[in-house]
């Protein structure tokens, strides 16, 4: 990578390959929890084109003990460290470096490079960890097979992980050992793992499609083993999968997953040894709800799947993180629609685009999903990159065809087995497998912001002629004034009056899409019906096509009529949201859509043979930041007050066919991870939450609460119960306290629930809880759980009028800047829709950010204070 320009930034158009290659690095690790040493022996090898460069290494918080080339201590003079970068002179042909080095682990906090998560030693190195392990080229184009020697003491750390194969152990004096791992495969640094501790396994060996046997590791501390069955389960089912839907079949003799309490991500893909925020992995009926157990799954599979679309095929540098991370939600979302329902994955994913990725695209934050410049890249692992990545591929995959599609992946993947490729290398294998033309396409990888289709109607009645004009149009985001048309499919549907479909084909200079509907290629375009007998009912972007805001007149007798008409659950679920929208946001007469939207939502409460998990959805109306993000100006309490009204209305409306519901589903909600047990708790917890906004005594949530042999109902009672200030509210949070101490992932949960309890005096409860030994500020489950929830989940209380939820927010961002500046950053991403609010909470905001300025200390928060600062 190139070096930042005195601006700050480092660009894409400066990328230039690295100067030096080292296709072999082995390492050796004297490993301890105060002081580990490690040996690192290089093979570095000039790269042809570019003579005459030094040797530059990255390494930061490195003591250098030894240093040598090709055998020989190496002069002073031939060498400076200067605390980030290990430059060496005087060499023009190939040689071997060896450095010995001293690193602190218990030191690290910041939960980059080697640091110690309890007994245990552990990794993480993307996107720039390694530099903080030993000095090497940090950069995911130079990509060196690997061998790796680990020695420890066999009583503080009996297991010794590492990636790849494990080619050996053996005893060494003083009650210590050794284990040695190779890997045979290309990987860049970031892919680097280590795991080190008092681990236990439950496994299981299969062989793969092309006849290799595998052993499958899942690997948590003590007693949490047996909560690893789930997670080991998800491996194989992602794994079997991989090899049928994408020919895609595992390269290691094992693979090994393990469980760790500090992580600051969700889990790490590294290769052969991945690991995993604990929180995605232990799971069992006791302690984790329905909701986490599928989270395990998508997240199991989507490190998994990362072995071909992220490692056997890496990046040319981080400007092309969303072709791994974009590529592999799309994989994993794909996963999951396979194995379960399509339509509920569907839902799942359009809810975190609305309420977060489009926000983020509509804020200070905006960028393109694969920006042009950074200052720090661990800023843009958003969601942009990864959902809207996704969003992009699917987009592709919809213009191409879905046969076209496969064959595109896997030439992608023949073309670049291990080699570090760019979007471009996407793009060409797609283009030359479909035989299209792909070159506008790229833009959706340029382009930041969320494209808008504005399409009015005209019929003429004396013809029976009608017309559809479609207007793209894009607005402006921070350095990018001017955007260009994108390709993107258009699935759309016309309605006869009766609901019959008008199964003709449109007059258009759009192309047609394979499965149905139009490309669209240019700003504007017109679809053109002859002789219809009467006006239509068009229905758009079936599916949600295409990651689009989209206008079009409907009223709400419209809405109402499409909802009876889709037969598709995700666009009769869609419908719906626009129903409840409309009527929050007054942008439908709000008297006719909540009738409409009333008498919706009592049809599906009727229809027992509906699926109950779906039901579910349709009651959860659109949350906050999904309604703030369509507001140009954001007036909270009113909206929230909206939100509760509407809620308030319904639950009365329906307060006999939500009981009947809630009782007849009992049976069905009982134990088991079947879908029918898991839909039926859905729906149950669903309709509790309704109930017991009519009932203060909250006798319902008391009762589930008590009798509850699931978490996810003994959790879905117990936020009933808090955040509805319920009688018998005080005692069960501390039953569910006391019952589940010794547990921090459980311990998360009811800090979750106390943190979005909304109110604005919730911050008081916050201050007791950070006063109390259940704040683990080093913890970033712990910091999620508390300063994440509250600024992210509980509106009333982040956004309090005197400001105190900012203040707070903000105070926490500079504190933990010096601990772990990757949470303290995410946290600070609270603020990215600050100009949106009206005043005084505009003036609030303001004034919380201001106060952090020349406060930070880490470039990944100063980075984005300047980002949500700048020109405001």
């Amino acid at each position: 990578m190139s070096p930042p320009r005195a601006d700050g930034f480092v660009h894409l158009e400066d990328y230039a390959p690295p100067a030096w290659r080292i296709p072999h690095a082995e390492l050796a690790f004297d490993l301890e929890r105060e002081a580990t040493v490690v040996e690192a022996t290089l093979r570095l090898e000039p790269d042809p084109g570019q003579p005459g460069h030094a040797v530059v290494l990255d390494g930061e918080e490195l003591e250098l003990l030894d240093i040598e080339a090709d055998g020989a201590p190496l002069p002073a003079d031939r060498w400076d460290y200067d605390g980030r970068h290990l430059r060496i002179d005087g060499f023009a042909s190939a040689f071997t470096l060896r450095t010995r080095a001293r690193i602190r682990p218990a030191d690290n906090t910041r939960l980059e490079g080697l640091y110690t998560s309890g007994p245990l030693l552990l990794t993480q190195c993307e996107a720039e960890g390694f530099r903080r392990i030993t000095f090497f080229a940090d950069r995911p184009d130079v990509m060196p097979t690997w061998r790796i020697v680990l020695r420890a003491d066999r009583a503080a750390f009996p297991v010794l992980l590492a990636n790849g194969n494990p080619a050996g152990t053996r005893e060494l004096d003083g009650g210590r050992h050794e284990a040695t791992w190779e890997n045979p495969h290309p990987t860049p640094c970031y892919l680097f793992a280590i795991a080190a501790g008092q681990l236990r396994r439950v496994t299981h060996t299969l062989r793969t499609a092309e006849g290799r046997e595998v052993e499958l590791n899942v690997w948590a501390q003590g007693d949490d083993v047996v909560r690893c069955h789930y997670a080991l389960g998800a491996v194989e089912r992602a794994l079997r999968w991989d090899e049928q839907r994408f020919g895609r079949c595992y390269d290691l003799e094992v693979f090994n997953v393990v469980a760790a309490q500090d992580f600051t991500m969700g889990a790490m893909e590294n290769k052969g040894l991945n690991i995993f925020n604990a929180r995605y992995i232990l799971a069992d009926e006791e302690s984790a709800t329905d909701e986490d157990f599928l989270a395990i799954e998508s997240v199991v599979a989507h490190e998994y799947l990362h072995n071909w679309s992220g490692n056997r095929v890496t990046l040319r540098d981080w400007f092309q993180l969303s072709l791994k991370e974009g590529l592999t939600v799309f994989r994993d979302t794909e996963f999951s629609a396979d194995l379960h329902s399509r339509a509920l994955k569907r839902i799942e994913v359009v809810r975190l685009l609305r309420a977060r990725q489009f926000a983020e695209d509509a804020g200070a934050l905006a960028h393109a999903v694969r920006p042009d410049r950074y200052r720090e890249i661990s800023n843009f692992y958003t969601l942009t990159i990864y959902e809207k990545g996704a969003e992009v591929v699917r987009v592709l995959q919809a213009l191409v065809g879905e046969e076209a599609f496969r064959a595109g992946m896997d030439r992608y993947f023949a073309d670049n087995d291990g080699r570090a490729a760019t979007i471009e290398d996407f793009l060409a294998a797609h283009a030359a497998a479909s035989g299209s033309d792909l070159s506008d396409f790229a833009r959706w990888y340029a382009q930041a912001g969320t494209p808008e289709l504005w399409i009015t109607a005209d019929y003429d009645e004396a013809s029976g002629d009608y017309t559809l004009q479609v207007d793209q149009h894009t607005p402006p985001t921070p350095g990018q004034a001017h955007k260009e048309a994108l390709p993107m499919p258009l699935r759309f549907v016309l309605f006869a009056p009766d609901g019959g479909v008008i199964d003709a084909a449109p007059e258009t200079d759009a192309p047609a899409l394979p499965g149905g509907g139009v490309a669209l290629t240019q700003a504007t375009h017109v679809l053109r019906w002859r002789g219809l007998r009467a006006r239509p009912l068009p229905a758009f972007n079936q599916g949600f096509a295409a990651p689009v805001k989209l206008r079009f007149e409907y009223d709400a007798a419209d809405l109402a009529a499409l909802a009876r008409f889709e037969s598709d659950p995700f666009n009769r679920w869609d419908l719906l949201q626009r129903l409840a929208s409309g009527a929050l946001l007054h942008t439908l007469d709000p008297e006719q859509a909540t009738v409409a939207l009333g008498d919706a939502l009592g049809a599906l409460l009727d229809d027992d043979a509906a699926d109950p998990a779906f039901v579910a959805e349709c009651l959860a109306l659109p949350d906050f930041d999904t309604l703030a993000e369509a507001c140009d100006v954001v007036d909270v309490d009113e909206l929230v007050a909206r939100r509760e009204s509407l809620l308030d209305r319904l639950a009365e409306e329906h307060v006999e066919r939500l009981q009947r519901r809630y009782e007849s589903l009992a049976a069905a909600a009982g134990d088991g991870l079947t879908a029918p047990a898991m839909a039926a708790r859905a729906l149950r917890n669903a309709c509790l939450a309704w109930l017991t906004r009519l009932d203060p005594e909250a006798t319902l949530a008391q009762a589930q609460f008590a009798t509850a042999t699931t978490m996810t109902a003994r959790l879905g009672a117990l936020r009933c119960l808090v955040h509805f200030e319920a009688p018998g509210a005080a005692a069960a949070l501390a039953e569910f306290r006391t019952r589940w101490a010794a547990d921090p992932l459980v311990t998360d949960k009811w800090i979750a629930c106390l943190a979005s309890r909304p109110h604005p005096d919730t911050l008081d409860d916050i201050g007791e809880l950070l006063a109390s030994s259940w704040w683990l500020p080093t913890n970033p489950n712990r910091v999620r759980a508390v300063v994440g929830t509250f600024s992210r989940a509980n509106p009333l209380g982040f956004h309090r009028r005197d400001g105190a939820g900012y203040r707070f927010v903000a105070a926490q961002v500079e504190k933990l800047d010096g601990i772990n500046p990757q949470v303290a950053a995410r946290l600070l991403g609270a603020f990215e829709t600050w100009r949106k609010l009206a005043e005084p909470l505009r003036h609030q905001a303001r004034l919380a950010l201001a106060s952090l300025q020349g406060r930070l200390h880490s470039g990944d928060t100063r980075d984005l204070l300047q980002r949500l600062l700048d020109d405001a």
